[in-house]
């Protein structure tokens, strides 16, 4: 559906009777939305700031009843677009954040980024399982499965939610749980929205007050021997260490640490959680790659772990790509130096390599529909749109090709193209996950990014 659906003053009255929040039209003050990703056209026949998870429930129901569709939007990160024949759900008023130290875990709003509940759940000692950038929306980043700075320690933040409310594309609010609803508990951690807009989960906080960590930046003369450091280094890693590397090409501008902009640079990050003086000896071998220009390694608090990566916060248009190896050996590393190293004079704006294993390798208490776990490391680019690439990224996709395995991560593939939302899931996944889309979406009323159909 790409066509813009006629309007008609009854149908946006009748909307507005339906809700306790907000209804917005493209005339109204209120209806713009900006998402971290300003590449990404939002423009919908409707948005409703929803006050609570009935609203959430009418707005799927009126957009059933209107043969339209629904869209969602917490952040913006991980955005695609939303044309004129869709309702654009907007959940910040979905702020609840409340946490039980008895029990350490914490009920959390569809509203509410990864800041919220770090600002609340570390000055007691507790951690939530974000990803790298704080600013992030917890729903969102769980619906995808949750690769986080701790993901070879702790595995995939989705693991370690305890249960979901969601309203599915039939209108119904459901609570699910391993014992209650537990195929749409499954379906729900991973499949991203194909089975229902979440409103609310509950997720465990974990005991660790401080982790042993940062980030070391390389000027790019020196990225062959950081790189190839790096590998041999990270490849060998115990599992309560978590490591990423990034090629950076930053735009000199202001926000941008002078030594990192207009250049090539090397960062190295790090994580680590156990005993301060075994993460340090672990992490000696990272002082032969070579002088940092930028950055160190310590102990700190977990409330900044966001630090670790400093992801950018300020919305730019971007475009992303990914794509999971299976193995980073030195034919690898050649085959990046040569497509994101110093000899390439374009590209990317950042080129990271994550690397996986560890507890994300092992099989979950809980199953779920996230995929892939047996993948050595994870490739993401970001470039700036309308650059002068077309896709920014696409010369070390295809330099790396050799080394993937055809899969996806659904955080990470940004798209809701069908060929890419078939790579984040196995056959048998994929297949299940559509049956039950059937189920609890018979008419293709969510059009949420990347849905299995």
């Amino acid at each position: 559906m790409t066509s813009t659906r006629s309007v008609d003053q009854a149908d946006i009255a009748a909307l507005r009777r339906a809700v306790r929040g907000s209804v917005h039209r493209p005339t109204d003050p209120g209806y713009a939305t900006v998402g971290f990703n300003v590449a990404v056209a939002q423009r919908p026949w409707a948005v409703v700031d929803v006050a609570d998870a009935a609203d959430v429930a009418a707005v799927v129901g009126f957009a059933a009843a209107n043969s339209m569709t629904v869209s969602v939007w917490a952040t913006g990160h991980g955005a695609t677009g939303v044309d004129g024949h869709s309702i654009l759900v907007r959940t910040t008023g979905l702020d609840v954040c409340e946490i039980d130290p008895a029990t350490r875990t914490a009920r959390v709003g569809a509203g509410v980024r990864w800041q919220q509940v770090l600002d609340a759940a570390t000055p007691l000692g507790l951690a939530p399982l974000c990803g790298s950038a704080p600013a992030v929306g917890v729903v969102g980043f769980l619906s995808g499965g949750g690769i986080g700075p701790l993901v070879r320690t702790v595995g995939a933040s989705s693991d370690h939610v305890r249960s979901i409310t969601v309203v599915t594309g039939n209108g119904a609010l459901i609570r699910a749980t391993p014992e209650c609803n537990p195929e749409l508990f499954w379906g729900l951690r991973g499949g991203k929205a194909t089975l229902g807009l979440i409103v609310e989960v509950v997720i465990d906080l974990l005991p660790i007050p401080e982790i042993c960590g940062g980030a070391l930046y390389f000027d790019g003369e020196q990225a062959e021997t950081v790189v190839r450091g790096w590998r041999r280094w990270a490849t060998e890693l115990p599992r309560e260490i978590t490591s990423s590397l990034a090629l950076m090409r930053l735009p000199a501008m202001p926000g941008i640490p002078e030594p990192l902009g207009g250049r090539l640079t090397v960062a190295v990050r790090v994580a680590a959680v156990g005993d301060p003086g075994r993460a340090a000896e672990l992490c000696s071998g990272l002082s032969a790659l070579g002088t940092p220009v930028l950055g160190g390694l310590g102990v700190m608090p977990y409330a900044r772990i966001g630090e670790i990566h400093a992801d950018p916060t300020t919305p730019m248009p971007v475009v992303e790509a990914g794509t999971l190896l299976g193995e980073l050996d030195e034919p690898a590393v050649d085959a990046l130096l040569a497509a994101a190293g110093p000899a390439s004079s374009t590209g990317p704006v950042i080129v990271e390599v994550r690397m996986l294993g560890g507890a994300f390798a092992d099989e979950p208490p809980v199953r779920s529909a996230l995929c892939h776990r047996d993948a050595a490391a994870h490739l993401y680019t970001i470039g700036l749109a309308g650059g002068p690439e077309a896709t920014p990224g696409a010369g070390v996709l295809d330099a790396m090709a050799p080394w993937a395995t055809g899969g996806e991560l659904p955080n990470f593939a940004a798209s809701a193209d069908a060929v890419h939302i078939r790579r984040c899931y196995d056959e048998d996944t994929f297949a299940w996950l559509a049956a039950l889309a059937a189920q609890h979406d018979p008419y293709g009323v969510l059009h949420v990014g990347q849905v299995v159909r």
